[in-house]
């Protein structure tokens, strides 16, 4: 049976040029799993594949979406598995590689989404009306008399997460909730999972250091020309609310800067204790390339004689 080869890890960490040999080692592509990493507008704040790199080894789903195109959780579920069918069919491929940082991205492929009706453009559009006119304080409110098991427990700072819950509840007449069965789905292939971590002090270090780089190699004017679409929720993310902040003059460029280090440090902590709640994942050092091979082709063979 074909084996998806899953490499996850806090932003920063340093996934990539990891990936890229052990995809080469393995004769295989790298899948991406990162969440902004597919919209093509804006490659330096998701720290997305180089042209270098992307010359090394092929890569799927990176810069496959315009900004103001929709994409979810679900659809890159649908994405994935037909990636996946297709190496298997075309390459005669053993494995397929997909790797990032993106929790519910990733969960989607190894566990499944629940099949939760899509929504319609009208009741979006209002829902974005009303987070403009009314504030995500008042959406809150109405999704705690609406759905309030799903109010406890959802994150209330965010936008995207609330609003899609109140479009479930105004479309079906039903709780966000019911719809969330959490049921493992059978999938037609093997999944190893691979954490990548560091030291907190060296992965801090590196967040801050890469933040400059990002500054340095135009952000700042990546940021700018999508500044015009600054409500989109593809554009909700680190590193650009922050400038969007300094652009409309209520804090300085050093403080925006400051904060990005800031968020994508707490970014980096909501990740790994996340992904340490799963006891599938086994944990490497980024430079430990050999072990992480070992790992894999071991692993491999433990499941074919168990088969």
């Amino acid at each position: 049976m074909h084996t998806l080869i899953v490499i996850l890890g806090p932003t920063g960490v340093g996934k990539s040029d990891t990936c890229i040999k052990i995809a080469q080692h393995f004769k295989t592509s790298i899948i991406n799993a990162d969440s902004r990493q597919i919209y093509k507008e804006i490659p330096i704040g998701t720290a997305a594949p180089t042209k270098k790199q992307l010359s090394e080894v092929k890569h799927y789903l990176v810069g496959i979406k315009n900004l103001e195109e929709y994409y979810s959780a679900a659809m890159f579920e649908n994405d994935v598995i037909s990636i996946i069918h297709r190496n298997q069919l075309e390459n005669n491929s053993k494995f397929s590689l997909m790797s990032g940082g993106s929790m519910m991205y990733i969960d989607a492929v190894c566990n499944g989404i629940d099949d939760i009706p899509s929504v319609d453009d009208s009741i979006r559009n209002l829902l974005k009306q009303r987070l403009e006119t009314e504030g995500l304080a008042s959406l809150v409110n109405e999704l705690k008399t609406l759905d309030p098991e799903h109010w406890a427990i959802v994150d209330k700072n965010n936008q995207r997460r609330v609003i899609h819950a109140l479009e479930i509840c105004h479309m079906t007449g039903k709780t966000y909730t019911s719809f969330r069965k959490k049921s493992k789905k059978a999938r037609p292939f093997n999944i190893i999972k691979i954490g990548i971590n560091r030291p907190r002090e060296e992965l801090y270090n590196r967040i801050n250091a890469r933040v400059i780089e990002m500054i340095n190699n135009g952000l700042i004017e990546e940021a700018m020309k999508v500044y015009p679409m600054r409500g989109l929720n593809s554009l909700n993310t680190v590193g650009y609310k922050e400038l969007f902040e300094y652009f409309d003059g209520s804090i300085s460029k050093e403080k925006a800067i400051e904060k990005i280090q800031s968020n994508t440090r707490e970014y980096a902590r909501k990740q790994l204790t996340w992904f340490k709640r799963d006891n599938e994942i086994c944990w490497f050092y980024p430079n430990d390339l050999s072990e992480i091979i070992h790992y894999i082709e071991a692993t491999q063979n433990n499941i074919n004689k168990n088969n």
